[in-house]
């Protein structure tokens, strides 16, 4: 799998730069952070991220691995530039409304190409072992350390288990009820869904990077994002490979 950090690595060694040389380019007194982002140790985001992909002429997409494709879609972009140029001629009160209209659309989306499915749609039946101690999207539950039983589901995910959700923090990609397919895995990345434990308590939440701690992010607006730096007791259980809804 190439790594957000192997293409850093790639691009820059395609121009013939050091880290030493890029991180003076990007404006940083030290190679250290380009050395950590090769390593995968950390990720850049923000006005890095945009700096890189204007540097190596890729998109930021391409960079987190998001597409194989290099070159940003320009049609893409010219689309948005004029969304935002023309939604800044508008008023305040219409200006709500776009985005109100661009939510709608978005959320719609996401219900058109979640990996949700239904009995209907896939008729395979696969095994998985579950743990019945559900994950919170909420305000916490402990995971059992051992297997309580095996589930039959009617999807195929490469998933280690498959454990409930409970609560509603995480509206509205994942429902309390639903059924959530984990990868065992400590490598989640910024911006990825995961389950940890944090203070005795396993969370379903994304994972927000930044340059000394992290924070557990809830989709629902509604509750906090829950601090983790160095002194936190806090561990990666694994990915959030795929959701199954019960109809």
């Amino acid at each position: 799998m190439t790594t957000i950090g192997k293409r850093i690595k790639s691009l820059r060694e395609s121009k013939n730069l050091t880290q030493t040389e890029l991180s003076e380019i990007l404006g940083m007194k030290t190679y250290t952070t380009v050395s950590k982002w090769e390593s995968d140790d950390n990720f850049p985001k923000g006005k890095d991220l945009k700096t890189l992909s204007q540097l190596f002429n890729v998109s930021s997409d391409y960079l987190l691995g998001l597409s194989i494709e290099k070159k940003a879609n320009i049609k893409q972009n010219d689309l948005i530039s004029n969304i935002l140029e023309t939604s800044k001629k508008l008023k305040v009160n219409r200006q709500e409304n776009v985005l109100n209209y661009a939510n709608t659309e978005l959320k719609e989306q996401k219900a058109s190409n979640s990996k949700v499915m239904e009995i209907s749609d896939y008729q395979a039946e696969k095994e998985y072992p579950y743990y019945d101690d559900a994950v919170s999207a909420g305000t916490g539950q402990y995971i059992g350390i051992s297997q309580r039983d095996t589930i039959t589901l009617p999807v195929d995910f490469d998933a280690d288990y498959v454990v409930p959700v409970n609560g509603n923090s995480m509206e509205p990609e994942y429902y309390d009820g639903d059924y959530i397919f984990i990868e065992s895995t400590v490598n989640v990345s910024d911006g990825e869904i995961g389950v940890f434990e944090y203070y005795g308590d396993t969370y379903v939440k994304q994972l927000i990077l930044e340059d000394d701690h992290a924070y557990l992010h809830s989709l629902n607006k509604r509750y906090k994002d829950m601090l983790v730096d160095a002194d936190s007791d806090f561990r990666v259980l694994g990915r959030v490979v795929g959701r199954y809804a019960e109809k």
